[in-house]
């Protein structure tokens, strides 16, 4: 039985990490970083990230003009968990030599996914390091600034009892548990799925917006991205105290490749649906009176859960 602690990543430790930090800094730990604005109506938001270990399948086939489109992806949708328009974007490259078609590659990546979310490429940084990368690697970063009016956060506070959880379908594994991928399949599986494997990560971004839009009194409660940690951190994140989600595994068609890499590597339920988003990649929760709206607003949309109250936390049934 494999498991991402086995394969190498600890998220119990990354949780820990974080909850420390929030002793010196009580902001930090929902998606995006908030700053009020002084002097004006609005707030900043901002979030950064990376594409993971992703990047080790993008060097083994030798295809690198998705992983922008990821990096792009990972930070502008937790911006607008909270209800925020990205407005800008900057990249970080690092390689030990510059292939200069490579970079060019994944900086065409990140360009579409600006424009996937509407926001600008306002700059960057590439970085040279001989010695420090093996030959043929890189590392990228992203950094998203968006804004949003003040007293229009969505924070997750507002969650109750009787609301109704919508999940947001995604493209694939996105830019998360590739660590356990790469433990359950061998080289030629790898490359055998290749398409589903390396999809690019799905932009929620104008879709979020338009909902958010679309009413005059906000009825999104919460909003996750349904990242590291998947189903149980990153919804838990968000949830008040005594509420708990109940999410109806049953609810939703689980794509194949999802079911291939929990049957082969022997994981178990619970592990997997912590480690991958296992087809659904952004939830949000919204007031009951309005999700049949919602969900013919949001293009492929569907009801996966319900909150109720109880014990803080969420429970796949």
């Amino acid at each position: 039985m494999i498991t991402y602690k086995k394969s190498g990543v600890d998220i119990d430790a990354g949780n820990e990490l974080v909850r420390r930090i929030k002793k010196k800094l009580p902001k930090i730990g929902g998606f995006g970083g908030l700053f009020p604005l002084p002097d004006t109506k609005y707030n900043l938001v901002s979030s950064t990230d990376g594409v993971g270990t992703k990047l080790k399948l993008a060097f083994m086939l030798d295809k690198h003009d998705t992983v922008g489109i990821d990096l792009v992806a990972m930070s502008v949708n937790d911006i607008i968990c909270c209800g925020a328009k990205p407005l800008f974007f900057l990249d970080y490259f690092a390689c030990g030599k510059l292939d200069v078609d490579t970079a060019q590659s994944v900086i065409s990546g990140i360009v579409k996914g600006c424009e996937i979310s509407g926001c600008a490429l306002v700059g960057g940084e590439t970085a040279e390091m001989p010695g420090f990368y093996p030959p043929g690697e890189y590392d990228v970063a992203g950094f998203a600034v968006g804004a949003l009016e003040k007293g229009r956060e969505i924070t997750g506070r507002k969650i109750k009892p009787g609301d109704v959880v919508i999940g947001l379908p995604s493209s694939g594994p996105h830019s998360n548990g590739y660590s356990l991928i790469r433990k359950v399949f061998s080289k030629p599986e790898l490359k055998k799925y290749s398409k589903e494997l390396l999809a690019p990560t799905r932009i929620y971004v104008k879709e979020v917006l338009k909902l958010l839009n679309a009413f005059r009194t906000p009825v999104v409660h919460g909003i996750a991205h349904i990242t590291g940690g998947s189903f149980y951190d990153k919804i838990e994140r968000i949830l008040p105290a005594n509420i708990r989600v109940v999410i109806n595994k049953n609810s939703w068609k689980v794509p194949e490749i999802f079911k291939f890499i929990q049957k082969k590597g022997k994981v178990a339920d619970k592990e997997i649906y912590r480690v991958l988003n296992m087809g659904i990649g952004m939830v949000l929760i919204v007031e009951k009176s309005s999700a049949l709206k919602v969900l013919k607003l949001v293009k492929g949309s569907m009801v996966i859960g319900k909150v109720v109250s109880g014990v803080r936390g969420v429970e796949i049934v």
